[in-house]
């Protein structure tokens, strides 16, 4: 049985959250990088993987699948391995409800809106455009809000470890590195404290992304 392979370049949040998954359910793989800078993604040959030229796509014995809350599902229920979704029908609803909160209300401030523009004025050593940062900032706050209201246990979903944690662990990782995540964080005591068990986790330590 060949290894599934999962396209998408390593530095990516939601390629990071389907390596996590993958490394949490012990399942051995291959990633094929898809470099983005390159535009790659737009190529022929990823486009006939995802028709909108986005990453990750996960691909095991012939089944070809994109999206990354289907890809998550799909590693912790076609994988032996510890279980990554709650038992009961509450628990698996608020642990989708606080992925759809990351996607749909934190990525978009965090990721496009903060952190991209900070690292890349420091790759490129030329000052970001603090006013777009700064405008991102409240809605960041927002979404950050509510995730630390909705905590029920150790983790995001509850008492154990759920896709819900690998969702966000990897945009919480490249945000905590900028200033405004640095703050903001500072008053979120239960992100902190999930945060110190999470980023302890062999699987974070695999997938840590390198940026040199």
């Amino acid at each position: 049985m060949t290894n599934p392979i999962l396209y998408g370049p390593h530095f990516s949040t939601y390629v990071r959250s389907a390596r996590l998954a993958l490394a949490e359910k012990g399942v051995a793989y291959d990633l094929e990088e898809v470099d983005m800078f390159a535009g790659a993604h737009k190529e022929a040959a990823h486009l006939e993987r995802h028709p909108f030229g986005k990453v990750p796509v996960f691909e095991h014995e012939g089944f070809v699948l994109y999206e990354t809350c289907a890809i998550l599902r799909y590693i912790d229920e076609a994988f032996q391995g510890p279980r990554l979704q709650p038992g009961d029908p509450g628990g698996r609803a608020r642990m989708t409800q606080i992925i759809s909160v990351i996607d749909c209300y934190a990525y978009r401030p965090i990721i496009p809106g903060i952190v991209i523009p900070r690292f890349t004025a420091v790759r490129s050593k030329k000052k970001p455009d603090e006013a777009a940062i700064d405008a991102a900032v409240p809605e960041a706050a927002e979404a950050l809000a509510v995730l630390e209201s909705l905590f029920v246990g150790e983790f995001l979903a509850g008492k154990a470890l759920s896709l819900a944690d690998l969702h966000l662990a990897p945009v919480h990782d490249y945000f905590r590195q900028t200033p405004e995540g640095e703050s903001l964080l500072s008053g979120a005591p239960k992100l902190s404290r999930w945060w110190s068990t999470m980023s302890r986790r062999p699987s974070m330590q695999e997938t840590a992304p390198s940026l040199a």
